[in-house]
């Protein structure tokens, strides 16, 4: 018989499973209707998915800290993540994209140290050195690597790169206070309007053009937008119930998944110099949550 705590960290699981689609997805949906358009439709899609099976967005009972930061930090992750895809010049850069924004899992129990007291052994020094080595292997590609060689990189997208790295730590800040100050309350639908309202202020402000819909397009829209949904009400609720030691150690292997997934979605083909980074990234991930289990 399942005790609440293993429900909740399977349905915790789910999320995890689900977002293994999302790197390639964004980017192709960004290809159908554009860098800030596709993101608005898939979180105007998600919210109205979350509202029509939780219920309009509630204030009441939602403690105010978790409702004012961790709701800003959790649009500020959604928006960083898929318009630094869809800002990628290309879809391998997109690919490199999404596995910075995997700094995620080590981020997150770095943060742990000091926002919920959670104790470690040197071991979480090289994880996070193994994990951060990880995603500068991948942004070499497959020429030598050097200092210059990925600042050079960077330099060619600047803002897609910069808005990577915000999504990785935002994300994980978003995991720390959430199970800090939620009082295992959710606000994801309220965070979800939040997200495609800001979306769509940032789509109106900017040059893009008109949003032209396509039976492709449209069918991996409905696809992202449920899934979308389904999963982060999943990982809200595994992270403020569940075992969060647990789901953080799975959600490092989701770069392969996610890696995996996203090159037969975009048809590319990844070098052997990517692989080894996704490996570095998931095994300096696990020596952070060895230093961190009791």
């Amino acid at each position: 018989m399942q005790t609440p705590v293993a429900r909740a960290t399977l349905i915790g699981l789910i999320a995890i499973l689900l977002w293994s689609t999302s790197v390639g997805l964004f980017r192709s949906i960004a290809e159908h209707f554009g860098a800030v358009g596709g993101p608005a439709l898939i979180y105007t899609l998600s919210a109205c998915c979350l509202w029509l099976a939780q219920g309009r967005p509630r204030l009441e009972g939602l403690p105010l800290r978790y409702m004012l930061v961790g709701g800003g930090l959790f649009v500020a992750y959604e928006m960083c993540l898929a318009l630094s895809i869809g800002f990628a010049h290309n879809r391998s850069q997109s690919l490199e994209l999404g596995m910075i924004n995997y700094l995620w899992p080590s981020l997150t129990v770095l943060f742990a140290l000091w926002l919920n007291n959670q104790r470690s052994t040197w071991l979480i020094w090289p994880g996070l050195l193994l994990a951060i080595g990880g995603v500068a292997q991948v942004m070499k590609g497959n020429g030598d690597w050097s200092p210059v060689m990925m600042w050079r990189n960077i330099l060619d997208n600047p803002l897609a790169y910069s808005l990577a790295f915000a999504a990785a730590i935002t994300w994980a800040l978003y995991c720390n206070l959430t199970r800090r100050w939620s009082n295992g309350k959710s606000g994801v639908t309220l965070f979800f309007c939040a997200t495609a309202l800001a979306l769509w202020v940032h789509y109106a402000l900017s040059s893009e053009g008109p949003i032209a819909f396509t039976l492709s397009g449209t069918l991996q829209l409905c696809f992202m937008g449920l899934s979308t949904a389904v999963a982060y009400s999943a990982w809200n609720h595994g992270i403020s119930h569940g075992n969060m030691t647990l789901l953080a150690t799975a959600s490092y292997f989701t770069p392969v998944s996610s890696a995996l997934l996203a090159s037969l979605w975009l048809g590319l083909t990844p070098g052997i110099s990517f692989w080894q980074g996704v490996a570095m990234v998931v095994a300096g991930s696990l020596l952070c949550w060895l230093a961190t289990r009791r």
